[in-house]
């Protein structure tokens, strides 16, 4: 076993808190003494300890001249939470091997405070893993928006409804539960009202093994069409519902939503739609981290075109339609070259029974705005 292994094991124990650690980092340690791990912990939920604090409680007195391996830097600073450093270092922790440094610069200097004890530190093994775990994190830290994944699921011929508008159900069982776990990870969800009306979805978390987090629903809705009665307005749950208003709406509408627990954002629109920047930078200021794009075909078009979405996430299933009638991915004006197409970078394929997931970073250009 070296650095890399150690560091692999804390990056997997840092994975079982995807989903309830936001806004706070994954993060996974363990302790390593004479080839022997002694201690194991991982961030669990915001607020509550942290994984160098499980890890080291884990390990007892044995942490004394041991090494530890923690995904992220160790912050250096009081929240809501002690410092993790001063944890280290009262240990008696002998070597921090850390996977990155922490883009917060609130918590930052955890490396420089450890040296400064005397400990020997080692920076990044395994970081680009380690960044890709927390890349809601990392981009939100810096940029104050959530980071964005555009989901669908499509036919071979690329249509996410007939021309009914039917879509119950393209995929099979196994990746629509995926798409349960997604939801269960990400801070928001977000359709258009078309959507809304059309399929009056729940858009909460469902898993029958997990109590699974619902995310927040936003819904663009310029001019506050959404029924009263909507399933969006009618769950229990702990996450809320906000409509993405013009700031011309009718007042009545307004209140009429509010009366049923919903928030109203007024964002500025274009003859496109909503400034997609000024909608980002108001979802993050609400504290979401990352924003799960579901549709439908107006939606995803304007996020690509926008050039604002990080991650695409389609499925696709073993099914054609057969005609240019149906509901496609994406919708509106797209480039007038192929090379101007929207590229997609680390590609990743993956397998749900039958279906297919092809998941990837949006790297290419965004074409033009409708």
């Amino acid at each position: 076993m070296n650095d890399r292994d150690y560091m692999e094991m804390a990056l997997s124990l840092a994975e079982r808190g995807r989903g309830f650690t936001s806004p706070n980092p994954m993060v996974g340690a363990v302790v390593v003494k004479a080839g022997e791990v002694i201690g194991r912990g991982w961030h669990q939920r915001a607020g509550g300890p942290h994984a160098e604090v499980y890890a080291i409680d884990d390990a007892g007195s044995a942490a004394r001249g041991a090494d530890i391996y923690v995904t992220l830097e160790p912050c250096n600073h009081t929240g809501r939470t002690p410092p993790c450093t001063e944890k280290i270092i009262n240990a008696g922790i002998c070597r921090v091997v850390m996977a990155m440094r922490d883009p917060n610069p609130v918590a930052a200097g955890g490396l420089e405070r450890l040296e400064a004890a005397g400990i020997a530190v080692v920076s990044g093994v395994c970081e680009e893993k380690a960044r890709t775990l927390n890349e809601s994190f990392v981009k939100y830290t810096q940029t104050k928006k959530p980071f964005v994944i555009v989901k669908c699921a499509s036919t071979l011929d690329g249509r996410i409804a007939t021309r009914t508008g039917d879509s119950k159900w393209i995929t099979g069982p196994s990746a629509r539960r995926y798409v349960h776990e997604i939801r269960h990870y990400a801070d928001g969800i977000l359709v258009g009202a078309g959507t809304v009306m059309a399929d009056d979805p729940s858009l909460t978390t469902r898993l029958p093994d997990i109590d699974g987090q619902d995310p927040v629903r936003i819904i663009l809705d310029p001019a506050l069409e959404t029924p009263a009665d909507a399933k969006v307005l009618r769950q229990e749950s702990d996450s809320g519902t906000i409509f993405i208003a013009a700031p011309d709406v009718d007042v009545d509408r307004k209140k009429l939503l509010e009366s049923r627990g919903a928030k109203v954002l007024f964002i500025p629109m274009s003859a496109s739609g909503f400034d997609l920047d000024t909608l980002l930078e108001a979802i993050g200021g609400l504290g979401i981290t990352s924003l799960l794009v579901e549709g439908g075909s107006q939606v995803i078009g304007r996020f690509l075109r926008a050039g604002v979405a990080d991650k695409l996430m389609l499925f696709f299933a073993p099914k054609l339609l057969g005609g240019d009638d149906g509901i496609p991915v994406t919708a509106g004006a797209g480039p007038e070259q192929m090379a101007d197409a929207i590229r997609l970078d680390h590609l990743q394929v993956r397998r749900f029974d039958d279906d297919l997931l092809v998941e990837g970073y949006v790297t290419g250009s965004a074409g033009q705005e409708d």
